[in-house]
């Protein structure tokens, strides 16, 4: 919920580069996350329990992009049944249409494991540079390589 209230087990100690996890990583963060949509709950991904503490806390290799317009949990189907489904369009802000971000998420894991499991970084340098097209409007993009 906030950077002194993490869910357990906690995971960022907030010392840069202190993941030790000897293989590659890809942060995928949202830019609506740290925006509050429902005054009564905290914003779905906080400052200080985000991706960027996530990505400062990778060692080399580590991949970090950011969905500009999209909220953290538009990698989700469009119609979620169920009150958890429903929860998800109240407590989080959402963007306008979640299939840009479902569609950026799954090109750009399959990417990532080309890159790191296959040898072939083609994929994964396009969108860095921006060669490669994307659904959605990148707010970052940042590689430790």
């Amino acid at each position: 919920m906030d950077k002194g209230k993490q869910t357990p087990p906690k995971v960022l100690t907030y010392v840069p580069n202190s993941f030790d996890l000897e293989m590659a990583v890809l942060v995928i963060g949202s830019g609506l996350g740290e925006v509050r949509k429902n005054p009564l709950f905290p914003p779905c991904a906080p400052k200080g329990v985000n991706h960027e503490d996530f990505y400062k806390e990778c060692q080399k290799p580590a991949c970090h992009f950011v969905a500009k317009d999209y909220g953290h949990v538009d990698m989700l189907d469009d119609d979620t049944k169920g009150i958890r489904g429903k929860s998800s369009y109240c407590l989080c802000k959402n963007g306008k249409s979640r299939e840009p971000m479902r569609s950026f998420v799954g090109g750009v894991v399959v990417a990532f494991l080309r890159a790191y499991l296959e040898g072939d970084f083609s994929d994964l340098v396009g969108i860095r540079y921006g060669h490669e097209k994307v659904p959605l409007e990148l707010q970052k993009v940042e590689f430790l390589d």
